[in-house]
């Protein structure tokens, strides 16, 4: 049986290289913070193109099956780290790892888009929630029969879908 609960220390390897390098960009409608939707849920109908580099087109090969794909990206506007955070969604004070907010302490975001079209080395998307420019740092395909969780719980979020449709970023967090 797992002893949760426990408070354990854990020992980082500091020493370990992770190197993560961009393998595009993420182009939006979005230039300012202000405007952008906070999740792919309040950007329905916004369109963007994903424009992978050269050196790894190839690896969009059989992409174009799927309906919709994950985004792994960074918040590359975002210098801050905050462990607590009053979310978008909320007025109570929260764990930065309890929300999705972009200040975490690697600044690393995930949004899942509609996928509406592979050209060469584009991928044309809908539901696009980043800022134009943003670093790409891989792409998933979303696959129901392993992503979709039918019974889940959404911890502290209360809003209802007409609110987060809604809902716009603002400079609170960069």
């Amino acid at each position: 049986m797992l002893n949760v609960g426990r408070v354990r220390t854990v020992r980082l390897n500091e020493r370990l290289p992770i190197v993560i390098k961009p393998i595009g960009v993420i182009h939006s409608p979005f230039k300012e913070l202000e405007i952008m939707p906070i999740q792919p849920k309040s950007a329905v109908g916004k369109l963007g193109e994903v424009v992978v580099d050269d050196a790894y087109a190839a690896g969009l090969q059989d992409l174009e099956g799927f309906s919709h794909i994950y985004l792994i990206y960074i918040f590359h506007q975002c210098q801050k780290t905050k462990l607590k955070v009053i979310p978008f969604m909320d007025v109570v004070e929260r764990g930065v790892f309890a929300t999705r907010a972009p200040v975490r302490p690697n600044h690393i975001g995930l949004s899942v888009v509609k996928l509406l079209e592979v050209k060469g080395n584009t991928l044309l998307i809908e539901g696009v929630d980043v800022l134009d420019g943003t670093p790409l740092l891989d792409i998933k395909p979303y696959v129901a029969k392993f992503d979709q969780v039918v019974s889940s719980r959404d911890g502290w979020i209360t809003a209802g879908d007409d609110e987060i449709s809604q809902k716009r970023s603002d400079s609170r967090f960069c």
